[in-house]
């Protein structure tokens, strides 16, 4: 049986962020003896993945950034684009490899953390804290002993909800023949591709040069698409939205963030917590993570380092958890034109501060300010419904 003061499950962002915290403490501070636990190559392990977030100034990942903007556009069904400039915010990009390459090399130099690639099977309480049941690469089955389990696998099922809906999407890292990008500026949302019949799709475009650049195909809705189908929104985004012209595809990435309201358990035993997305680390009016896990393993590894009882605290307000419960029943319910309200209210108020609003730093006075820029009635409907719906497992993939 090995043993550790902290095992960390999973080396996704949530997974490697952790350790990254706990491995760079400060010099008189004792770290505690941490092993990160990540799957075998395979079905288990995370696929690569785009992160995006926006902060101010320098950051604790700066140098694992791919490309940062100052400047975010929305385009709208129809008419003018909306285009603003950010600053004293950047919108950041970070490529799962780039960030796994930095936190690997700064956990290389810190002896409290090891490194242990095998398949958790269970998590059991114990007393005094938890074990971690282990099989490696050949089969082979041991414990190891945790005073904390730290857990940023995704759950089996979702947790029974009023509403969920899917971000679901796909992209290409394009390169054009021809320079077609601005490179100072990302397009957030582009609301010129076809509408599904229920839900709302948009286009995302990050240009890391100018003929260079991730585009995506983005759908909120209750059902995922076939794998030709996200071939074909995204071809048709490229050729007749965009009007890229010649280009080749580098690599690809497609996803599935679910937008729900159910209440994300951040505690699943005495010693045993969740953390990430697993934790309820999404935002889920947007599905933004990145900066949530951020915030909650901050939080963590303070808790650890002051030998407090490190339980994981919500990523999100419960004001903003509630805002979102309602935008969510009025995009599911068909009542709100999802294209339509967002183009409003980025129209109406400054992409700064509804930045701010996303990340829950607005006072309530703002936050209402904020609210009376979309339709009122019916979201004032939706709320409405929201205190007579009934909290349902989820019925999708």
């Amino acid at each position: 049986m090995l043993d550790a003061e902290v095992v960390i499950v999973g080396a996704g962002a949530a997974g490697l962020s952790l350790a990254h915290r706990l491995a760079r403490t400060a010099p008189d501070c004792r770290a505690p003896s941490v092993v990160l636990v990540d799957a075998p190559p395979g079905p288990l392990r995370p696929p690569r993945r785009t992160w995006c977030f926006w902060e101010e100034g320098a950051g604790r990942f700066d140098a694992a950034v791919t490309a940062t903007w100052r400047h975010l556009r929305v385009r709208p069904p129809g008419g003018p684009a909306l285009e603003e400039d950010i600053t004293p915010l950047r919108y950041k990009m970070i490529r799962s490899d780039d960030f796994e390459q930095l936190v690997a090399h700064d956990l290389a130099a810190a002896p409290a953390v090891r490194r242990l690639e095998a398949t958790v099977d269970a998590v059991e309480d114990v007393a005094g804290g938890a074990l971690v049941h282990l099989r490696d690469g050949g089969g082979r089955t041991r414990a190891l002993w945790a005073r904390w389990v730290f857990d940023s696998r995704p759950p089996g099922s979702l947790p029974a909800a009023r509403t969920t809906l899917l971000q679901h999407f796909h992209g290409w890292f394009v390169r054009t023949d021809r320079p077609v990008f601005d490179s100072r500026t990302a397009d957030l949302m582009d609301f010129r591709t076809p509408q599904p019949a229920d839900g709302l799709s948009f286009g995302y475009v990050l240009p890391v040069g100018r003929r260079d650049a991730l585009v995506e195909y983005t759908e909120f809705s209750r059902r995922p698409l076939t794998a030709d189908g996200y071939e074909s929104a995204v071809r048709q985004y490229t050729e007749e939205v965009l009007r890229l012209g010649e280009l080749r595809v580098l690599s690809t990435e497609t996803g599935v963030i679910p937008m729900t309201d159910a209440a994300i358990p951040r505690q699943v035993g005495a010693c045993v917590f969740r953390i990430g997305a697993a934790g309820g680390a999404t935002r889920p009016s947007t599905g933004y993570t990145f900066a949530g896990i951020q915030r909650q393993t901050s939080a963590v590894a303070a808790a650890l380092l002051r030998g407090r009882t490190p339980v994981p605290p919500p990523a999100h307000s419960a004001r903003s958890r509630a805002m979102d419960a309602v935008l969510l029943r009025a995009l599911d319910s068909g009542r709100a034109d999802g294209p339509a309200l967002f183009s409003r209210l980025f129209a109406r108020v400054s992409v700064r501060r509804l930045l701010r609003f996303l990340d829950g730093r607005t006072r309530l006075h703002e936050d209402l300010a904020v609210g009376l820029h979309a339709p009122i009635g019916l979201m004032l409907r939706s709320a409405l419904d929201l205190s007579v719906l009934p909290r349902r497992p989820f019925d999708g993939p």
